[in-house]
């Protein structure tokens, strides 16, 4: 008899994802297929994984940014299946990159899996999954804010998430918070630095607090 889909190990469903790359790539709407049935939680790790990730994801942070705005939305709503706008259905990534993609999602998770476990179950609850539905809005919206290396925060707070929602895990849920609290602070110190830099030097100041950043 086959596992309960939240026992299996999620090194393995994404293994799962590999073996449905075809020569031309891997579709999300082919991915959301095989996710759909076990909710967001999936999703939001697939979606959120590039940007979460502490390399360069130049094209990705806006794009997904959007697509986990619009299912911490769907969360709020209470939606029982998630929903992608056929634009990001159609979108596909190649074989080699999708390859790397679920490769880094494996190892991501192979190191989280001793940790997770099915615990705190009112942080998963539909109290526990508004909340999270409504920090995903707040981490999608700072994702999608043009400003450069600092989408890392956001997206790994909903990569917390889903891992949270996934694996049943509160206390992930927990962790989720407070890194979004840490995450919202250094957004609002970087657009205070940004806006003292613009009104001591114009716009040029822009260029300065690019140069730190990247420092």
């Amino acid at each position: 008899m086959s596992e309960p889909e939240h026992q299996i190990p999620l090194s393995q469903k994404f293994a799962g994802l590999r073996e449905h790359i075809g020569p031309d790539g891997l579709s999300w709407g082919h991915v959301l297929e095989k996710v759909g049935d076990q909710g967001f939680g999936l999703l939001l790790i697939l979606l959120s994984l590039p940007s979460a990730l502490p390399v360069p994801a130049a094209g990705y942070s806006t794009p997904f940014g959007i697509a986990l705005l619009g299912l911490g939305i769907q969360m709020v709503k209470g939606m029982e299946r998630p929903w992608l706008p056929e634009k990001i259905r159609n979108a596909k990534l190649g074989p080699k990159a999708a390859n790397k993609f679920f490769q880094a999602g494996d190892r991501m998770c192979r190191l989280l899996e001793k940790l997770i476990r099915p615990r705190l179950a009112v942080m998963t609850g539909r109290g526990g999954h508004l909340l999270m539905g409504v920090l995903v809005i707040i981490m999608a919206c700072l994702m999608i804010l043009p400003i450069p290396t600092t989408n890392t925060a956001p997206a790994f707070v909903i990569f917390l998430i889903g891992v949270a929602l996934t694996e049943k895990d509160g206390l992930f849920g927990l962790l989720a918070c407070f890194v979004g609290i840490a995450a919202v602070l250094l957004y609002a110190f970087v657009l205070y630095f940004a806006w003292h830099l613009i009104s001591e030097y114009g716009w040029e100041g822009l260029e300065r607090l690019k140069d730190v950043i990247k420092d």
